[in-house]
Formats: C-alpha cells, sequence, structure tokens
C-alpha cells in the first residue's frame, strides 16, 4: 500500500497536497502495475502541431505522457478550472466536476466521447487517451469557496467516470471529495459504474454529515456477456449493485441509474423487472432511466458495433438515430411509462432533482478560472 500511495503522491507534489489515504478497494478488472515515469523531467507528448492549435486542444497538446498501460496512455492536463458551469435547462444542476477527460471503461455507446473531438481528437480514442486534470484537490480548493457555487448543486461524472482505473493511480477524485469533506452546505451527486467508489466512504461519510450527497450507480443490464459486450472495461453489473448495497449500509444516499436504455438490446421487460428488484433489494433509494442518446462522434462508434455483433438491429438503429440523437418519441414515453410502473410495484423513488439550497457556508470572494 504504502507504493501505490506513494507514486499518486508524486503526481500531486508540486500542487501542495499531501496525497488520498489508503485505497481498501480496487477495481475487479485493473490490478494495481507499477509507474515507471520520471517525474524530474519532461515526458514525451502526444504528437501534432501545438502552436496551430488553441484553448484545450492546445493544451491537451502540449500535455505530457505521465503512463501507458493496458494501450491506454495517461497524459497531465494542465486544467484552469476544475468545476464547469452548466447553463443547459435539461439538466437538475448548475456545476459539473469531471477529474478527467476520457474514460478507460469504453462503453459504446457513450455520449461524451465528442469532448475529445474539442481536443482536436477522433471519438474513437476516448477510451486509448486519458487526460488526468492536474492539482485538482488545490483547485477545487479554491473554486469550492467561491460564492458563484454557494447553494448550488454539483454533478461529479456528468461526462467521465470519477472511478475509471485512472483514479487508483492519480486520485483527482478522491482529492476534490476531501476539500468537499471541509464544508459545510454543499449539495452534491456522484454517478460512476465503479464499485471503487467504496474505497471513499470514510470520506462520503463526512460529506453526508455536512452535505446533501447522493451517489449513482450506473447499471444497464445484469445480463453479464451483453455488459462486458457493451461495457468493456467496467466493473461487473453485479458489483455495481453491490455497492449500492454497502453505501446504503453506510448511510449514504444511493441509487440505480438505468442511462442508457438501449433500444432491442437491453429494454426487456424481464430484464427490466429483474434490475429493479435487484435495486430495491440492495436498498436503492431511487431507480431512474432515460433511452440511448446519440451524438454523431458516438454513431461513428457505436453503429460499427452494432453492425459486428447485432447485425439485425442495425438498420433499425440507423433508421432511428441517422437524423436526431433521440430515440422516437413514441418509444421514448413508452420506456417512461415502464419505469414509472416498475418504481410504483418495487417501492422506488425518481431520480432526485437538485437539493434545495443548504446554508451558506463560509465562504472567499473568488473568480474562477474558467
Amino acid at each position: 500500500m504504502a507504493n501505490h500511495n506513494s507514486r499518486r503522491t508524486d503526481i500531486r507534489a508540486s500542487a501542495g497536497s499531501d496525497g488520498p489515504s489508503d485505497a481498501n478497494e480496487s477495481l475487479p478488472l485493473f490490478s494495481p502495475v507499477p509507474c515507471h515515469r520520471d517525474n524530474e523531467h519532461q515526458a514525451p507528448t502526444p504528437p501534432g502541431p501545438v502552436a496551430e492549435l488553441v484553448g484545450i486542444a492546445r493544451l491537451a497538446a502540449s500535455s505530457p505522457l505521465a503512463d501507458s498501460k493496458r494501450s491506454t496512455e495517461y497524459f497531465l492536463l494542465p486544467a484552469r478550472s476544475i468545476l464547469n458551469r452548466c447553463d443547459s435547462e435539461r439538466v437538475p444542476f448548475t456545476w459539473t466536476i469531471n477529474p478527467y477527460r476520457g474514460c478507460e471503461f469504453g462503453c459504446k455507446y457513450c455520449y461524451a466521447r465528442y469532448t475529445h473531438e474539442y481536443m482536436e481528437l477522433d471519438g474513437d480514442e476516448f477510451e486509448r487517451k486519458i487526460f488526468v486534470k492536474q492539482h485538482a484537490g488545490p483547485m477545487a480548493f479554491r473554486e469550492l469557496r467561491s460564492s458563484a457555487v454557494c447553494g448550488e448543486h454539483i454533478a461529479i461524472g456528468t461526462a467521465t467516470d470519477p472511478y475509471q482505473p485512472a483514479e487508483r493511480e492519480y486520485g483527482a477524485t478522491r482529492a476534490i471529495l476531501e476539500e468537499m469533506a471541509e464544508l459545510e452546505g454543499l449539495s452534491v451527486s456522484i454517478t460512476t459504474k465503479s464499485d471503487q467508489v467504496l474505497r471513499d466512504v470514510d470520506i462520503l461519510k463526512r460529506i453526508h454529515e455536512r452535505s446533501r450527497l447522493g451517489v449513482n450507480l450506473s447499471v444497464t443490464t445484469l445480463r453479464r456477456g451483453l455488459a462486458r459486450l457493451l461495457e468493456p472495461r467496467a466493473p461487473r453489473p453485479d458489483l455495481r449493485i453491490d455497492a449500492v448495497r454497502r453505501l446504503r449500509q453506510a448511510g449514504i444516499s444511493a441509487g440505480v441509474l438505468v442511462m442508457p436504455v438501449l433500444p432491442y438490446l437491453t429494454d426487456r421487460a424481464a430484464d427490466l423487472e429483474m434490475l429493479a428488484g435487484a435495486s430495491r433489494d440492495a436498498g436503492a433509494c431511487w431507480f431512474a432511466a432515460n433511452v440511448l442518446f446519440l451524438m454523431p462522434a458516438s454513431r461513428k462508434t457505436f453503429f460499427p458495433f452494432l453492425a459486428e455483433k447485432f447485425p439485425r438491429l442495425a438498420r433499425r438503429y440507423e433508421d432511428w438515430y441517422r437524423r436526431s440523437g433521440y430515440a422516437p418519441e413514441s418509444y421514448r414515453a413508452e420506456i417512461a411509462e415502464r419505469f414509472r410502473w416498475l418504481r410504483q410495484k418495487y417501492g422506488l423513488e425518481t431520480r432526485p432533482e437538485a437539493a434545495e439550497p443548504h446554508p451558506a457556508h463560509k465562504q472567499e470572494q473568488l473568480t474562477l478560472a474558467i
């Protein structure tokens, strides 16, 4: 364990962070691998004409390569801010935190693949080039105390998983949670496909005592074979359901998000009822769903996958999603009604809306470097 923590501390030492405490849980698919990087020298950077790029693309192109393993490269991204303001009326939160860009779980349907295009990278590289936001803890220390954040809901893991394999190595998520645990009156949610969230139960308890906190475990299906095809490197569905159980036993609010529901793949009535029952048995506080949403960058990955693995469905998906990112409204209404019935039958709630404002925590008048 000492060696595990020393690797993580090295990468954060220049930011003045003490590093997180020992991790008691690890992902079932990825055992710890020694890190061979040399932090004393500039590491290789991704190829490309850096001088011609601007904004996040320029930052990404100049990010040093920290490590490479499991056919994945990890880069250190010199981010300016850890908080991102979300102005969309379609989501029940104001601020988002994504400690990483890219996600090694490699879900074939992931809507967030388009975010790599902002860095002049292809969406297919979403799971092969992971960018770790440097100095996440110190940035969170400063930005969480801003008056702009006070009383607003903060959603962690809206685009990339905060507990993907990189978290064991770099600890960016835990560093942020440690800062949240020092404050009062926050409203926070975490969404993940990983049981690695259990590593941080100690910090989650501290946050829960002083703020409003909810943890969402994303589970699309309980069928292991199908889950492995759709989410190649994510932990097994049963491990995620067990994480809900253990979070609830620790007194932390947790629920299940069936997001996305994939038409004709994960929407069988019997399968959804089995998932609802498992969520209820695990003590889930809520059970909610959204139908698959496909951005153009996601279609480039998902359509070839369908053609190879589920060729009989390929034409229907192309008809539904060629011109729009949404499934037909009638289908979405049918799924919404099915989940309403399942929640009623199994005594589950809908997904919590953004929490009501809490009493303000002590704050400083700071400006976010967004």
